[in-house]
């Protein structure tokens, strides 16, 4: 049954790319590399793109840098981060009314009977609803593929955008697009949906990266943030540094005690900076595991080959200050594991970061948006390398405590899922990159409703959320992370048609639904898997009206836009709804 799982995602794939292949033996190459929309990126938005774009007559071309869509909706974040179910419509809504669809099938159900499964937290099902929240990559990944065939849509794998010479742009408007192997792409309107936002810096967009001072928006939650709790503008609590931290007393030297032992890996010699002040930091990534604890679909956890035990000595010493039953360690959440280990269908799980040192590989990501091709893939890689190591240190190191090594030694990687044998994705989790500088820039005034745009193409209704940024040695000589924030947002709130295009300076025919124009605090907010279906559902509906208007992205009429977004199913408020 393992066999015959990972043998249709192969087929799927593998269909996709003989069908494309027929399809450009039978027309020269300017043809088929000529589209109406030209989409950069395979991501959830840039599918919802392509969906809605043939939707509406247009030709399109969908270019996925990988051999694999769906970005992180198909690598492994499978417990969607939403805020409010209510306003999800449109493309999005139907994607997770078909993952309903998908588990309503018995056949669907391998490794436990869907009686057996419950999921929980903000994404738990009613029984009563029209869709379901969580899944596995493999069902979304079918489910994907089901939404986008009988459209017509060119789907391209494993092309990489020429990021130095392969935007073709006469003054403010972009011809063509060139990758790598030399192919190039026409198009009449453009569309990066990746969550680097390469296609949007070639095409010379002004954009950012980093923290602003909370000065330069007006914000309190943006820059560094090393206190514990904070206030909202709205005078709300906000979590900062309290929530994924260590416990007081560990010490960060290589030698206890001796600070001209130097510091142990991973900590960021200059300090927290000063509260409030901009830095290039970025909060953390990490793989989303697909973890199981079935026998039979089971991959131990594997010590790599590189394995520095040093680089776990944080981990260890965290657990040796553990005064009291190790149960006791932690405030919330897993009392034994540095995990949130929510369930998935299947005896699986989607696997995020927890606590001081988990899965989040702190301050080793910051170069990642301006790097190379060849450099991010060293990152990525490192990134893979000290998730696999944390792993196994967990499950069977002695200086890990018994109980401790008991639990996660249960769990493994699974055989059904991802192309690689060891069963980790590719996917790292790109939490945050470059963020565009449009005409307008969403921020913590418009997350808690003090502005409301009046100009929606979307909702977003996530928290205020950032991972940390750095990790250091605080003012009492210990080791402490900093830039975590989890700050509620009280009611969904609209997000501007504005933030989504650039400048008409810069580029008329260019859209951008992930790398959109936000602060950093606000990203946190609208960096949300179903919010870039939304958007990028937008993004197409935006460039279809331009190309029959033949105007510029920035220049349609907002209530006839508006009237074409609602038509299609999308929601769109001026005013905010209150949380259920």
């Amino acid at each position: 049954m393992i066999q015959l799982r990972k043998a249709y995602t192969l087929i799927v794939t593998a269909a996709f790319t003989i069908t494309l292949l027929l399809s450009c033996n039978s027309k020269n190459d300017k043809n088929k590399n000529n589209a109406d929309v030209v989409i950069y990126g395979g991501t959830s938005a840039g599918i919802a793109s392509a969906i809605q774009t043939a939707r509406l007559g247009k030709s399109v071309i969908l270019i996925e840098p990988t051999n694999r869509l769906g970005g992180l909706t198909t690598g492994g974040l499978g417990q969607t981060d939403i805020g409010n179910k209510q306003v999800i419509g449109g493309i999005a809504r139907e994607f997770y009314q078909n993952i309903k669809r998908h588990y309503e099938d018995p056949t669907n159900w391998v490794w436990q009977r869907r009686s057996e499964y419950r999921d929980g937290g903000q994404t738990a099902t009613d029984m009563k609803e029209d869709a379901m929240w969580t899944f596995e990559p493999s069902a979304a990944l079918e489910v994907y593929h089901d939404m986008i065939k009988n459209h017509g849509i060119t789907i391209i794998y494993n092309q990489k955008l020429n990021r130095e010479t392969g935007v073709n742009k006469d003054v403010n408007t972009i011809n063509s697009i060139s990758m790598e192997s030399g192919d190039t792409y026409y198009g009449k309107i453009f569309i990066d949906a990746t969550y680097e936002g390469d296609l949007m810096a070639a095409a010379g967009i002004s954009y950012t990266v980093g923290r602003e001072s909370n000065s330069q928006h007006g914000e309190i939650l943006n820059g560094v943030q090393a206190n514990e709790f904070g206030k909202t503008l709205k005078g709300t609590v906000s979590h900062n540094s309290v929530h994924h931290n260590f416990i007081d007393g560990v010490d960060p030297y290589i030698v206890k005690g001796d600070p001209s032992s130097g510091l142990l890996p991973f900590i960021n010699e200059g300090g927290p900076g000063t509260d409030g002040q901009g830095d290039r930091g970025i909060q953390a990534y990490c793989f989303r595991m697909t973890l199981t604890d079935h026998p039979e679909n089971r991959i131990p956890f594997k010590k790599p080959e590189n394995y520095n035990e040093l680089d776990y000595e944080l981990l260890f010493r965290n657990y040796e200050a553990a005064v009291g039953p190790i149960e006791e360690m932690y405030s919330y959440g897993d009392p034994l594991v540095p995990w949130i280990n929510s369930a998935m269908p299947n005896r699986k799980t989607d696997t995020n970061n927890q606590k001081g040192f988990s899965t989040d590989f702190i301050g080793q990501n910051w170069d990642y948006p301006e790097a190379s091709y060849e450099e991010r893939e060293r990152i990525l890689e490192r990134h893979r390398q000290y998730q696999q190591g944390l792993m196994w240190t967990l499950a069977y190191h002695p200086r890990i405590p018994r109980k401790v090594r008991d639990k996660v030694s249960q769990w493994g990687t699974c055989k059904d899922e991802y192309e690689r044998e060891d069963g980790w994705q590719q996917q790292l989790y790109i939490r945050e990159a470059r963020r565009m500088i449009s005409d307008y820039v969403m921020t913590q005034k418009n997350c808690e409703g003090i502005e409301i745009v009046d100009d929606p193409v979307g909702m977003a209704a996530y928290g205020m959320d950032s991972h940390h940024v750095k990790r250091f040695v605080n003012p009492s000589g210990y080791v402490s992370n900093e830039g975590n924030v989890e700050a509620h947002v009280i009611a969904p709130y609209p997000i501007s048609y504005r933030s989504i295009v650039p400048k008409k300076e810069e580029c008329c025919n260019l859209i951008v639904p992930v790398c959109l124009s936000a602060s950093h605090i606000a990203f946190g907010s609208i960096r949300m898997e179903p919010v870039f279906m939304i958007l990028g559902q937008s993004s197409a509906v935006i460039a279809c009206m331009a190309i029959d208007e033949r105007k510029a992205v920035q220049e349609l009429k907002y209530n006839k836009l508006k009237k074409e977004l609602i038509k299609q199913k999308q929601i769109i408020i001026k005013t905010p709804l209150r949380h259920n």
